[in-house]
């Protein structure tokens, strides 16, 4: 079964660019699928638009995003909020997306929590000091106690990411989440994040610019480029024979040091 579906999907802009071209991949369930391409193809767009997230202006003007079989398109507000964070959760390039710079980690990330799940404060606030815990943030207890700007970019992104995966989501889109961290970082971060599907068979779309990583994460790879879905497959069959010419541009442009600098996750 796919948990995810985008079925012949374009984006449109009011200023009449089209950012994603007639789409179609498919996330099947306990699966990692990363979507890979350069600046300005069209990945964020595509995730953003399954989470009801385009920025001002932008529409979906054409296709279908099927959740679990249903068209989220068809969906009122009320219904996608009803399953955003809970079902369908979403790590940003930058936690200051998701974390308020007013208010303290603690009490956000409690009334993040309590929204989805039916648990008093104090239970929330174990689960929050457990999944930042798992995400190697030293002292979760002064992270709870923290406002965003007193910690570090890597750890305010760490803890936005912990709070995403609180949930246990069926679903996670993953918008670029650790080009803002060091690389042993984002090999905890990866681990992590391999550990949810592992442990909870949560299925994850992944939105990299580093084939690198998509190459010891994903089950499957998108590639991308100026919009357009230039191929779809199985790991194995993008790395090792990989069609379309951008593809293989791609792979030749991957530095041979990142081979060590990234940790084996496989």
């Amino acid at each position: 079964m796919n948990v995810l579906e985008f079925q012949d999907i374009s984006v449109i802009y009011q200023n009449g660019k089209t950012a994603v071209h007639n789409v179609s991949f498919t996330v099947p369930e306990h699966s990692i699928v990363a979507v890979v391409g350069e600046s300005g193809s069209g990945k964020s767009t595509l995730i953003r638009a399954a989470m009801g997230l385009l920025s001002t202006g932008g529409s979906v003007s054409q296709g279908r995003i099927l959740f679990e079989g249903e068209n989220l398109l068809g969906f009122s507000k009320e219904q996608i909020r009803s399953i955003r964070g809970s079902e369908m959760a979403m790590i940003f390039q930058d936690a200051g997306d998701y974390l308020n710079p007013r208010r303290k980690i603690g009490p956000q990330y409690i009334e993040t929590i309590r929204c989805h799940i039916q648990v008093s404060k104090k239970e929330a606030g174990q689960i929050a000091l457990d999944m930042l815990s798992r995400l190697k943030l030293a002292d979760p207890e002064r992270i709870m106690r923290s406002y965003p700007f007193q910690l570090s970019g890597g750890m305010r992104q760490r803890a936005a990411i912990a709070m995403a995966m609180s949930m246990h989501p069926k679903l996670l889109l993953a918008d670029e989440p650790t080009s803002a961290l060091d690389v042993t970082v984002q090999a905890q971060v990866v681990q992590e994040m391999l550990k949810l599907r592992e442990d909870m068979g949560t299925a994850i779309v992944i939105v990299t610019h580093n084939m690198g990583v998509a190459s010891r994460m994903a089950d499957y790879i998108a590639v991308m480029k100026n919009g357009y879905l230039r191929e779809f497959g199985a790991r194995d069959q993008v790395i090792n024979a990989p069609r379309d010419e951008y593809t293989q541009q791609m792979l030749m442009a991957v530095p041979e040091l990142e081979d060590e600098q990234i940790v084996k996750i496989r």
